[in-house]
């Protein structure tokens, strides 16, 4: 190892994670017509028929609702009057009539029926796409979009935002097309019926238009930060539940009560202030409805006395008969009624607004960036030497370079990995990595060791391309790794973090993780290596043991050796072990190093450990301290120059 580092002047720079992306926040608290649209851009053209016959079944539903009201009218005007005044007690034109009045309330029965089970499909059907895009836009994001937002949050997003959206496409769309329907028909109605009494329902509606607007404007600032307080809240909670058993060992549990009772009072002043509005608009519509009929009925009775003692004839304005005064009492309803639904139904758009916010907020996150070109292939050697691409696995691996011409080579992986001059920071405040140079020949085993935050984790971060470099370049087998694909520069590479994660499933699907082609053969030789055969095999079920809450019913060590099992069956050219053995106690850890022993024979392996027994035997041991490489060499070199790597070993001082 050679090339000490070298002071230099750190200039400003860009943003570390040029892939992370920024989160577009839509601005606007009032309706934005922009986002409501866009919402509907996530609706499936697959959807867009059944959309149309619930347009049409709502149609159908509002034209009978107009029926009804004419029916009454006529009943009264052509039917009834004319039989009390003939005193006819012939009733079958009567009963012809309501077996029409039958029908077509059936009718509407039938379409409204059918509108519901057709939005129920369409709803859901929408959801499931949201979660689908929301999802699988996920899985390209970078890790810096999971460092900047909790869990909890993510979670809300899925359950809470998209629910709001489903409130809106469920109940608050239909209503709309419905109520524009009815509203534009009533009207029709009414004008026909009476001009000096539509006037007065048109004026009575204007204004309560006005108080609708200006209530439910109020509430859209405070609906967003209800989500946004949502969001808070179920971060919190999850971080509590994974932390329980740390709340317990410091009885933090009055503390972390208080901070809850702190959030969840935030999130009921946010959701008070927004429904406070909204929800008094029901009561305020109502109230200004009962008004207006009142005042239509009085007018229309002075019409009605009026036509008949002046006798005036329907071609004058003022001519309103007493079934055309129910009928247009009964239309009035229909038509503020509508307005009236509208009105509650604000509620729901503006939530979901808030919820399609910050859907969008995900969507619009830019994915991670990936220039590479050189692929990651199965490859064999011919008698020549030359390497050429295989279909089958020969256990050889070659990098596949296509170029320009329209010639490809192969390059056979190595694990040969150097770092030249590499600076990197999580942010652009503060630098992490500062003038890094290192090497590691294939084979070679490559030890960090420092204090906590000292950027032993960061390197490893850097050479799997979680984050992109400040400044430097990192070569993997003479080849740029940005011009490596990240999905097989990540495949050529086995990992085994501190933090296990296993996945509800059974022991062996956790080990063949690691390669989803794996034989059952293949998953016994790996856990074999990893020394977590003999432990397995007495599991209830074998490898067919069911693991659930990340494998919560096997000990901490246990669930270790399953992951190291899990980067054992991948073969990886190189292995990076992350305090692979910190859970793991001493007497395991002794057998679980002669494993891993075996497992890194051949492989270029990066170890990260605070337990310096576990490094001894590296081919290089590098001392980091506050991102700098301070000190390089075996352990016998290190410890003969008696600098920090022997303080560290003999105890001198605390590693942290």
């Amino acid at each position: 190892m050679s090339n000490q580092p070298q002071s230099r002047n750190m200039s400003p720079r860009p943003p570390v994670s040029r892939h992370g992306g920024t989160p577009v926040r839509i601005k606007g608290e009032k309706l934005d017509f922009k986002i409501i649209k866009r919402i509907f851009t996530l609706v499936d053209k697959k959807y867009l028929f059944l959309m149309a016959l619930v347009f049409v079944c709502i149609f159908i539903t509002a034209l009978t609702s107009i029926a009804s009201a004419n029916f009454t009218g006529v009943l009264i005007d052509d039917y009834i009057t004319p039989m009390l005044k003939n005193k006819s007690t012939d009733f079958t034109e009567l009963a012809l009539m309501l077996v029409k009045m039958a029908c077509v309330f059936l009718l509407g029965i039938v379409s409204a029926f059918c509108q519901q089970r057709l939005m129920v499909v369409i709803s859901q059907g929408i959801l499931r796409e949201v979660r689908n895009r929301l999802f699988t836009h996920m899985q390209t994001l970078p890790i810096s979009f999971f460092d900047r937002n909790s869990h909890g949050d993510i979670m809300s997003r899925y359950t809470n935002d998209t629910d709001t959206l489903r409130q809106m496409i469920s109940q608050s769309v239909p209503q709309f097309v419905s109520s524009a329907v009815t509203i534009v028909a009533t009207f029709t109605a009414m004008f026909a019926k009476s001009i000096p009494l539509t006037a007065v329902v048109v004026v009575c509606v204007v204004f309560m238009m006005m108080i609708t607007g200006k209530v439910a404007g109020n509430s859209g600032k405070f609906f967003f930060k209800q989500q946004q307080s949502l969001g808070d809240v179920n971060g919190f909670i999850e971080e509590m539940i994974t932390g329980q058993k740390v709340i317990k060992v410091f009885c933090h549990e009055d503390k972390t009560k208080k901070e809850f009772d702190e959030k969840n009072a935030e999130l009921f002043e946010n959701t008070f202030s927004a429904n406070k509005f909204v929800n008094i608009l029901g009561p305020i519509n109502n109230n200004l409805g009962h008004l207006q009929y009142v005042i239509l009925a009085i007018t229309g009775c002075v019409l009605a006395v009026n036509s008949t003692v002046n006798g005036l004839t329907e071609s004058s304005i003022l001519f309103l008969e007493l079934g055309g005064v129910v009928t247009f009492l009964q239309l009035s309803k229909s038509f503020t009624m509508p307005i009236n639904q509208i009105s509650q139904q604000l509620n729901s758009v503006v939530m979901a607004m808030a919820g399609a916010k910050r859907i969008f907020e995900v969507l619009d996150t830019e994915s991670e960036t990936d220039e590479g070109y050189v692929s990651l292939v199965n490859a064999k050697r011919s008698e020549n030497g030359e390497i050429t691409e295989t279909p089958e696995h020969t256990g050889l691996w070659a990098w596949k370079h296509p170029h320009e011409d329209g010639t490809t080579t192969y390059t056979e992986l190595q694990g040969e990995v150097r770092f030249f001059d590499v600076d990197f920071g999580y942010t652009e405040e503060k630098i992490v990595l500062h003038n890094i140079s290192l090497y590691a020949e294939p084979g070679q085993k490559v030890a960090f060791v420092g204090a906590t935050g000292a950027g032993k984790t960061t390197i490893t971060n850097l050479i799997n391309r979680f984050y992109d470099l400040a400044d430097g370049k990192i070569r993997y087998d003479g080849i740029n790794i940005n011009k490596i694909r990240k999905a097989d520069l990540r495949r050529s590479l086995g990992i085994v973090l501190q933090d296990t994660n296993l996945f509800t499933g059974t022991v062996r699907d956790n080990i063949r993780y690691g390669n989803l082609n794996a034989t059952d053969e293949e998953i016994i030789e790996a856990a074999k290596k990893a020394n977590a055969h003999s432990f397995i095999s007495r599991l209830p079920q074998g490898y067919d043991t069911m693991l659930t809450n990340n494998g919560a019913n096997l000990s901490q060590g246990q669930r270790q050796l399953i992951s190291i099992a899990r980067a054992a069956v991948a073969d990886p050219p190189v292995m990076i072990l992350d305090e692979a053995t910190s859970s793991i106690d001493t007497r395991t850890e002794a057998l679980v190093q002669k494993g891993m022993d075996a497992l890194m024979k051949g492989r270029t392996v990066f170890v990260i450990a605070h337990r310096l027994s576990t490094v001894m035997n590296s081919d290089v041991i590098m001392v980091l301290e506050n991102g700098v490489i301070i000190e390089r060499g075996t352990h016998e070199d290190l410890i003969a120059k008696k600098g920090k790597y022997y303080q560290l070993y003999t105890g001198a001082f605390e590693l942290e």
